[in-house]
């Protein structure tokens, strides 16, 4: 077995584990009465992140890590692991479905290895490099071609208020040019969404590295094309991703906006 592929098992195993952990929670109204929900989420927010760190430095103790928690740490081994240990927040925090535990591996050629597991939907997205997509074990491929008008997009928005007037005059604008728009609310599973062709593409501006970076290899060995561009001065990224036919009006569009 290749080494990808070693990695690949292993961020599965993790993933599962972390979503286990995160799963078992509280009523939300036993938070309420109690420490309230948004230091339970904060608290369960850094326990997936150690667990998922704990577990790598185990197996892998030369690799470099980045998670959003605070974890970073450079390794010697060429590959660094990319971590959200719950993309999707908010959602766990309003008891919602779809938030999710990303996994996403890279080493000099790229982002390689990624795992997207939501256990509210019992959804598993996985790839690594050359080796295809898979949801649940079944191969996975984009939908393609698809046309501007007929597509089924999803988006996020940012939590600065100011930035939302953007996007919103952005959202605006595009609806009447596509079948419809959905904003569910994790973007590691909505970009893994695209890849199974649950959606036609994807773009969001004000994202992070540990949002697309597992998402990214699930979408591309599924055949879509993806982009991320720094935005706000290098501190965030614009995503866009879908098929190649959808990518390109979708960037276009973009590019021609104040959301670029």
């Amino acid at each position: 077995m290749s080494e990808l592929l070693q990695i690949l098992d292993l961020a599965e195993k993790i993933a599962r584990d972390a979503g286990a952990l995160l799963i078992e929670r509280p009523s939300k109204f036993s938070l309420d009465e109690k420490s309230g929900v948004l230091d339970f989420a904060t608290q369960m927010d850094h326990a997936s992140e150690k667990l998922i760190v704990d577990a790598i430095t185990s197996h892998r103790p030369h690799d470099g890590l980045l998670g959003e928690e605070g974890t970073e740490r450079a390794g010697t081994s060429g590959f660094t692991w990319v971590i959200d240990p719950i993309d999707g927040t908010v959602n766990y925090l309003y008891d919602l479905p779809g938030w999710c535990i990303s996994i996403g591996v890279k080493d000099s050629d790229g982002y390689c290895v990624g795992v997207i597991y939501s256990p509210t939907t019992q959804s598993l997205w996985k790839a690594a490099r050359g080796h295809g997509a898979f949801l649940n074990g079944n191969q996975i491929r984009c939908n393609e071609p698809v046309t501007l008008d007929r597509a089924l997009l999803g988006t996020g928005f940012a939590y600065d208020r100011e930035r939302r007037k953007t996007q919103s005059e952005f959202i605006k604008n595009l609806l009447p040019h596509i079948r419809d728009l959905r904003r569910m609310g994790a973007c590691a599973a909505d970009v893994s969404s695209v890849a199974a062709g649950a959606l036609d593409g994807f773009f969001e501006t004000g994202v992070n590295e540990w949002d697309f970076a597992a998402s990214f290899v699930i979408a591309r060995e599924a055949g879509a094309e993806v982009l991320a561009r720094p935005v706000w001065n290098g501190s965030k990224f614009l995503i866009v991703v879908a098929g190649p036919t959808l990518h390109k009006a979708l960037v276009d569009l973009i590019d021609g906006s104040d959301l670029a």
